[in-house]
């Protein structure tokens, strides 16, 4: 067995019970131990860079490191709706037109695949991830099940279109007060 399979096969029993700080500071104890490329062996085992475990390397010879963090203080970048404070109120715009279910119902859901509202926001420039996009449609209780049934043949070209005219008709008859059912 090489040295590398071998430290894998060490690091993989162990990984499982680390936090991110720990596998940190082990992957670095290994690498000192290794000596002249220790590093770059030790990342290529355990899958964490060589930026990172040199980081631990430093954290070692700080004895004055906090013990109870993780991360240093401030550590992390800043959550996508503090940088964008309007973006669940434009996600929803987007989604709204095609949302499914009861408005007053605790269950909605939409069409639109996460990934998909991805792009689209991303084309608005708005970069942001499908599981992002996951987490904030939850935060608005939107359900994230898929479709159970599968349907054979293609949808109507203009099937996006006919909801879109039916809700905006809605839209124009409760404005003038007037009463919707829904069938």
């Amino acid at each position: 067995m090489t040295t590398e399979s071998c430290l894998r096969q060490k690091l993989l029993q162990i990984w499982p019970h680390l936090n991110e700080r720990s596998r940190r500071l082990v992957a670095a104890a290994e690498a000192k131990q290794l000596g002249h490329g220790g590093v770059t062996l030790v990342s290529r085992a355990c899958g964490l860079s060589r930026v990172t475990i040199t980081k631990g390397i430093r954290e070692l010879a700080d004895k004055a490191a906090p013990i109870t963090r993780i991360r240093r203080e401030g550590a992390g970048r800043p959550s996508l709706v503090s940088v964008d404070p309007t973006l669940p109120e434009i996600l929803e715009a987007l989604i709204e037109p095609l949302t499914k279910g009861d408005p007053e119902s605790p269950l909605r859901w939409t069409c639109k695949s996460t990934r998909t509202l991805a792009k689209e926001l991303s084309s608005q420039n708005h970069p942001i991830s499908h599981e992002k996009i996951a987490q904030l449609l939850r935060d608005m209780n939107y359900s994230l099940q898929g479709n159970r049934k599968t349907e054979e043949g293609d949808d109507h070209p203009d099937r996006d279109e006919q909801f879109e005219h039916i809700n905006n008709k809605i839209r124009m008859t409760m404005a003038d007060n007037n009463p919707v059912i829904s069938m």
